[in-house]
């Protein structure tokens, strides 16, 4: 799946691994999955250990794994990322009951809508 980053978008981390030699996994200290984060910065990045990629940068977050090879500030692999979205529909389906809030938390549990009975024949 692709998607459009752009600087400002608000993404999630949906990857805080990073593979190392041998196929050991570590977890990026610089990220964490499941946190938002702000992109500052987007475009093809090259290094010489994991060659081209498409990369992002993140407000107020310094990747430092580019330091061991002399890259400061490395960008994440944007494969890690996918974009915040937000609930659209949820005003649309409080329209369906009265009694629920205009815009509920994605958090809250869903409500019940009372059912009429089936009319009696």
């Amino acid at each position: 799946m692709t998607y459009q980053f752009h600087v400002g978008m608000e993404v999630v981390c949906i990857d805080d691994k990073v593979p190392l030699e041998g196929g050991a996994v570590v977890k990026d200290a610089a990220i964490t999955e499941g946190t938002v984060y702000t992109i500052r910065w987007v475009g093809m990045a090259t290094h010489y250990v994991f060659g081209d990629y498409f990369g992002v940068k993140l407000e107020g977050v310094d990747s430092k794994f580019g330091e061991a090879w002399g890259m400061k500030d490395a960008p994440f692999a944007a494969r890690r990322f996918r974009p915040l979205v937000n609930d659209r529909l949820a005003s649309l389906r409080a329209l369906q009951n009265p009694n629920q809030p205009i815009a509920p938390a994605p958090e809250e549990p869903r409500r019940r809508v009372p059912m009429k009975e089936e009319e009696k024949v």
